[in-house]
């Protein structure tokens, strides 16, 4: 059939005698074996026993085809390893991953609130919270300073995808090839997924959890985002933490003007924030920042004469933790903010204040300067100085004489016995009871109880105006007229004008035993230049978010009258003499009228003075925290000194203002006075109230006063002893009954 391949023939083999006789053999012969076609036999004559040997060319050769076979194995089990290692990995990513939320609930977390804190002109003062300065973008940062971090933290931040392979790598190399950890391998991504989400231990999982964190972080932001988002979180050394905050803290400046050695140095810090902070070894981080010039020179990112210039800037030098004085300011607000705006804080925040900064800058240098000039020879360590307006609003405020070596506020938390700048608020509850600045006493030794007060000078000046006991800060006195008044009205009186503290209703009230802050003190000067209303202290005018919502806003525009005019301008007369010709005539102002008393503690502690003009009420204090005595430092002399140094630089250029009333004391006030007699069975030195017979009664005694002014020899027993039998007798001194003795 056509098409059909005919099956072959199948021939079977026979064997008969006719193939033996052909001479047919079955058996193989030698060219019938495999390989052997085509060779010759080999010759019974060739040497040894027969067998061949292999010379140099088959010996080559044969090595030439081992090469390629160690290879191939090496290749695949390379590949194999390979295989196993990504297996490996894979399971351990898998089972770590799985450890993890789920990848659809991730998300940045909000960076810590910061509160930044501005003076009445606007000027940024400080930033508080956790991160101690604000976020930024990086277009409001120097160029120079993601540059600089690049070049030495991730010089293929741009080009990889959150981990790169290269880098690492080469990492490891420089690290065995030193013996030691010299470079890192994780990217900046990788570094801000850990500070964003991890805990800074090292272990196998926080690694892997890192890796995958850092590929979310690729995915979900661009790469400016990232590096924007590291440049505000990472820590900076010192207490700061993000660009803002290192600037500000490191060289007193926003972050958008550092310049090129500047940026060198924060980038540097990354490696080591704290052993290579500025304020601890400024030579460990000018070597730095140098390794980081040259970094970004050989990425492009500068020229040599940049460089050149950057390098021949001197080392920045810091203090160990933030200074100037305005901080004393900014820890106030954080004492406040939260009570002001009813909870904590929870998101960024700018807080006015009533700073003026221009004001704050003075009053630190004439604090700084006075105990840099006397504070050695004088046995003075510190100083504050708190100045407020009319309303209270507090323009300058210094706490001490170093922040960034004692952030404790000596104006605002520390109590201080104000000695006789105390006595302000005896002479104002006297006048309301109807004395007058021409009202005489007599300055004789007289006895409390167990108390016998003394004078500063331990003369006795006899009769003599109220107006002239203030001016010459006379004890004897203020001891009078606050048995006179009573020293519960006398505690009243300075409560109602400010003063907060707790005071002790006794005698002893009239020198300034009770302690209270400095701030309160001058608060209560403040009625005196202002008219007679409450001046509270305060120091937020305003509290918004960065949106520009107000959270807050002060309310002291109108304040409470707490003195009549009357008794204003009374004391404003007597108080300018206190300047003009008592004890703080070192405060005087050229063309300025002021007022204002001396106070000086016990065995010469504390040193103070509070003074005021028609627009400043303005305290000083000077001493030592531990309670350690000066050398005799009373409060007419350094702090009369610095309170004139302030005031004059914060009158540059102000008009000229009278203080309120018309008061006007006679030229010579102590001319006034009643002679007094001694009768003959009394000392020399025998207590006040007793006149000559027949005279006029200097006062019309109201209830409660404590001394005969009728006229008559006949002494009469005042309450608390005053002028009584013992008043001869040795003198207690103010310690004696502070100590019960």
């Amino acid at each position: 059939m056509a098409g059909k391949r005919k099956k072959p023939t199948r021939i079977e083999p026979r064997i008969d005698r006719q193939d033996d006789a052909r001479g047919d053999d079955l058996r193989a012969s030698s060219k019938d074996r495999i390989g052997a076609a085509g060779k010759k036999p080999r010759s019974k004559n060739s040497s040894g026993s027969g067998k061949g040997k292999r010379g140099p060319k088959s010996r080559s050769g044969a090595a030439r085809r081992a090469f390629p076979t160690f290879v191939r194995r090496t290749l695949y089990w390379c590949f194999v390893v390979g295989i196993w290692l990504c297996i490996g990995v894979g399971g351990l990513v898998a089972f770590y991953g799985a450890r993890m939320p789920s990848a659809t609930t991730w998300s940045v977390p909000d960076r810590p609130p910061n509160v930044k804190i501005l003076s009445a002109n606007g000027i940024s003062m400080a930033n508080r919270g956790a991160t101690g300065g604000e976020a930024l973008t990086l277009a409001r940062m120097s160029p120079y300073i993601p540059q600089a971090v690049v070049a030495i933290e991730d010089r293929r931040f741009y080009s990889h995808f959150g981990v790169d392979p290269i880098g690492l790598a080469r990492a490891m190399i420089s690290n065995v090839i030193a013996g030691r950890m010299v470079q890192g391998g994780s990217t900046l991504t990788q570094q801000l997924a850990k500070n964003l989400f991890l805990s800074p231990e090292r272990t196998l999982e926080r690694k892997v959890q890192e890796v995958l964190l850092a590929a979310w972080l690729e995915h979900k932001f661009s790469k400016d985002q990232i590096l924007e988002m590291y440049l505000n979180r990472v820590y900076f050394g010192s207490g700061s933490y993000g660009v803002e905050a290192a600037s500000r803290r490191y060289f007193k400046k926003p972050a958008r003007d550092v310049n090129l050695a500047q940026a060198a140095l924060l980038a540097g810090l990354l490696k080591a924030p704290s052993r290579l902070s500025p304020a601890r070894d400024p030579d460990a981080a000018e070597a730095r920042a140098q390794l980081v010039l040259e970094a970004m020179r050989e990425e492009g990112f500068v020229t040599d004469r940049e460089i050149t210039t950057a390098m021949t800037r001197a080392p920045t030098k810091t203090k160990s933790y933030w200074s100037g004085a305005e901080n004393y300011g900014a820890d106030l607000v954080m004492d406040q903010i939260e009570t002001l705006i009813g909870g904590k804080v929870t998101r960024d925040l700018i807080v006015d204040t009533t700073i003026d900064f221009s004001l704050q800058q003075q009053a630190e240098h004439a604090i700084r300067s006075a105990i840099e000039r006397d504070g050695g020879k004088l046995d003075v360590s510190q100083g504050a100085l708190v100045s407020i307006d009319g309303t209270g609003a507090i323009r300058a405020l210094v706490g001490g004489y170093d922040y960034s070596t004692s952030q404790f506020d000596r104006a605002t938390k520390a109590k201080r016995q104000p000695g006789s700048a105390f006595k302000p608020f005896v002479y104002v509850a006297a006048l309301e009871m109807g004395r007058t600045p021409l009202s005489v006493r007599n300055d004789a030794p007289i006895r409390i109880g167990k108390w016998t007060p003394s004078n500063y000078d331990d003369k006795y000046r006899g009769p003599v105006t109220l107006s002239d006991a203030l001016s010459k800060s006379l004890n004897t006195i203020a001891a009078q007229l606050v048995m006179e008044v009573g020293p519960k009205t006398v505690a009243k009186t300075a409560r109602r004008l400010g003063i907060e503290s707790a005071l002790e209703a006794n005698a002893s009230i009239a020198l300034g035993t009770s302690e209270v802050t400095l701030t309160e003190l001058t608060a209560a000067y403040a009625p005196f230049m202002n008219g007679g209303y409450k001046a509270t202290p305060h120091i937020i005018k305003r509290v918004s978010t960065t949106d520009g919502k107000v959270l807050y806003e002060n309310t002291y525009d109108n304040p409470p009258r707490v003195l009549t005019p009357h008794i204003v301008e009374m004391m404003n007369a007597m108080l300018v003499r206190v300047v003009s010709d008592g004890t703080g005539r070192k405060a005087q102002l050229i063309n300025h009228q002021a007022a204002g008393k001396t106070g000086t503690s016990q065995a010469f502690r504390d040193a103070l003075f509070v003074g005021y003009t028609a627009n400043l009420t303005t305290g000083v204090w000077f001493g030592n925290d531990d309670g350690k005595p000066t050398k005799n430092v009373t409060g007419g002399a350094l702090p009369a000194v610095a309170w004139k140094t302030f005031m004059e630089g914060a009158h540059e250029g102000v008009a000229s203002a009278r203080l309120p009333g018309q008061y006007v004391l006679p030229d010579n006030p102590a001319s006034i006075a009643v002679p007094v007699t001694r009768p003959s069975n009394e000392p020399v030195r025998r207590p006040p109230g007793e006149i000559a017979e027949g005279a006029t009664p200097l006062e019309v005694p109201v209830s409660g006063v404590s001394l005969d002014l009728t006229g008559s020899t006949r002494k009469r027993q005042p309450p608390a002893n005053i002028g009584g039998p013992e008043a001869a007798g040795a003198s207690t001194t103010l310690l004696d009954i502070l100590l019960g003795n």
